[in-house]
């Protein structure tokens, strides 16, 4: 099976339908507060929300110019190193990823969305 011309494990594929179908009906506050600002090509690319890319789920996903952003809390402070292998793993499959603090999605969601758009062109 191929999605965004990249072979995936139907199995992790399966297994983590239900989860990002989940996140999609319940964002925390700051996604949903980006997902507002960018969706229905408001940046002038598409951008996807909980995309399953390989074995990750992803906040935020534009296939167009491979670039994932993830809006960045408190979990992600324990998680590092996770996110240092999910990044490396996705920069190999040409894919950057974009890192957001929430608190910066919440505080000024206009320079966060610039932070968005200037990564789009980029």
């Amino acid at each position: 099976m191929h999605r965004f011309g990249r072979e995936y494990d139907r199995v992790a594929c399966e297994r983590l339908m239900p989860r990002a179908r989940e996140m999609r009906l319940v964002p925390t506050r700051s996604e949903d507060l980006l997902w507002q600002a960018i969706r229905a090509n408001a940046l002038g690319v598409r951008f996807r929300r909980q995309v399953i890319l390989g074995p990750v789920i992803v906040d935020f996903f534009a296939p167009s110019v491979m670039l994932v952003v993830e809006v960045d809390g408190g979990l992600h402070a324990r998680q590092r190193e996770a996110d240092r292998l999910r990044d490396e793993a996705l920069a190999r499959r040409g894919i950057r990823v974009l890192s957001i603090e929430a608190d910066l999605v919440e505080s000024r969601i206009d320079l966060a969305v610039e932070i968005v758009r200037r990564a789009i062109v980029r």
